[in-house]
């Protein structure tokens, strides 16, 4: 249980100024009150995390400035009356809860003779406020994105899901950093057994300290070995909310703007907040393209070396000619010539997002235009293997995510020596071994190639909002997520009446 907060109040300012030796940054600030100054006190809190200003405008703070002038002898019995009756003080009983409160930038307050101390509610530590997502851009939809505060972006998604079965649960994991994580779910529509399958696993390990919600995702993921992501990852809080409303888990970490949906399946990736703001027709063609980004990205290279090294039969004459009057001169074999252009765009798009934002376009357009054109007029490279990897590299982008697009953008190396070395047999080969890896992959207990395969509930149409999407009126079940009995979200029967105008 740990130390007991004593009623002796030299106990307490001893301990806590042991406790806190050599630690510039925190404050403890004792005081005598009562109208003879009688009555001893102490208040200890971050400098940065709890102002002067914030203590004197506080509830507490009106309360002390109160007990200057009362008699000795009323202001315990005051405190013990009316000073837990307050929205922003909470009771305290043992030491390391003081020190737990104190170190998560609250204010907490020590009276002599009163077995308990005050924690009292603060701003906390210094965040940056609400702001519009960087990851995620939309033309459609709301432009607030999460920021570094947990309980300000639980508070972003209960601004849009006003509902009280809508459910936060919190949990404090790192033996040192003591960081806030909070799981949100509909408790109505989530699967069963699902919200316990996440606390035990993150109940699993024992870490100094969790930073980012990324270190979550890899120390709670089923199949660590797999390229592919089984959360979801996401900056907007309205994606989240229609998230939870399909029955699916947020899972929300202190210090991260970035929130994890689960489970997570294959064609959550490739679709945007925005596709349900817009009509199904230029939705289902940004879909159409997506997915073709995603082929494009992991066989067009290696589809080039297949059938411009073994199955040249398969083109036209002209454009093999074409080909072959392009790689006149250049020293290289044909895999080595894509697989060092490839490398070399990795090179340029890592050096693009590492660099400030002003350099990043500069990096790329010096990077994709001019060593491009200068390695094609020194012969190094072919301008046809340029166009290729040039096709991969925008069809990567288009990818909605970035950590979607990371095992396409790894897979095609290998992609690129199969398609070299052993033509059109490699490249089936490669996407027999990747669609295999993929059908036996699950998300918490859900097929990844969901809704394209393991189909197990009656009933459930998820083609519906899959490569195309439906338009709106017929999308009326929820995904495969959500619990039996609770399928369907959407009704169309008398209360449309109401709105029709004639």
């Amino acid at each position: 249980m740990g130390k007991s907060v004593s009623c002796k109040i030299e106990e307490n300012e001893k301990y806590v100024r042991e406790r806190l030796k050599d630690c510039d940054d925190v404050i403890v600030r004792p005081m005598l009150l009562g109208e003879k100054k009688k009555v001893r006190c102490f208040v200890v809190y971050i400098e940065v995390a709890v102002s002067n200003m914030m203590l004197e405008d506080s509830v507490i703070g009106k309360l002390v400035n109160h007990m200057w002038e009362m008699p000795s002898g009323q202001i315990r019995e005051f405190v013990k009356d009316n000073g837990m009756g307050i929205s922003d003080v909470q009771p305290l009983d043992t030491m390391e809860a003081v020190f737990s409160a104190m170190l998560a930038g609250n204010a907490v307050f020590f009276l002599d003779g009163y077995n308990k101390a005050i924690k009292i509610s603060s701003k906390g530590y210094p965040n940056l406020s609400v702001s519009e997502s960087t990851r995620e851009k939309v033309l459609r939809g709301s432009k607030e994105g999460f920021t570094d505060a947990v309980k300000t972006n639980s508070a972003l998604v209960r601004k849009r899901i006003r509902d009280t079965r809508m459910k936060v649960k919190q949990k404090t994991l790192g033996e040192r950093s003591q960081t806030v994580v909070q799981l949100l779910y509909m408790e109505d529509l989530v699967r069963p057994g699902l919200v316990e399958e996440i606390e035990r696993r993150l109940d699993s390990f024992v870490i100094d300290g969790v930073l980012d919600s990324g270190i979550l995702e890899q120390m709670t993921e089923s199949s660590w070995l797999s390229p592919f992501p089984q959360f979801q990852t996401t900056e907007r809080p309205d994606k989240c909310a229609a998230e939870i409303l399909n029955g699916r888990i947020l899972l929300l970490c202190d210090h991260s703007p970035v929130g994890l949906l689960l489970p997570a399946v294959f064609n959550d990736f490739l679709q945007v907040s925005e596709d349900y703001y817009n009509r199904f027709a230029i939705v289902s063609l940004q879909r159409l393209i997506r997915y073709g980004a995603v082929l494009l990205t992991l066989l067009f290279s290696g589809t080039y070396l297949a059938v411009t090294n073994f199955h040249t039969q398969v083109l036209p004459t002209n454009l093999i000619l074409s080909f072959s009057e392009a790689r006149q001169g250049v020293p290289f074999p044909g895999l080595l010539e894509v697989l060092l252009m490839e490398l070399a765009f990795e090179t340029i798009r890592e050096a693009g997002v590492r660099m400030p934002g002003p350099l990043g376009g500069t990096i790329g357009i010096v990077g994709g235009l001019i060593i491009g054109q200068a390695a094609v007029t020194a012969n190094l490279v072919s301008p046809i293997v340029v166009v290729v990897v040039a096709v991969t590299a925008l069809s990567s982008l288009a990818i909605p995510t970035d950590e979607f697009s990371a095992p396409f953008r790894l897979l095609k190396f290998g992609f690129v020596i199969l398609g070299g070395t052993m033509g059109v047999f490699g490249m089936l080969l490669g996407l027999y071994l990747v669609l295999s890896h993929l059908a036996g992959l699950k998300s918490f207990g859900i097929p990844y190639l969901s809704p394209f395969a393991a189909q197990n509930k009656k009933g459930y149409i998820g083609e519906k909002d899959s490569m195309i999407r439906f338009p709106l009126p017929f999308l009326t079940r929820r995904p495969l997520y959500a619990r039996n009995g609770q399928e369907v979200r959407l009704k169309k029967g008398e209360k449309e009446e109401k709105h029709v105008y004639r």
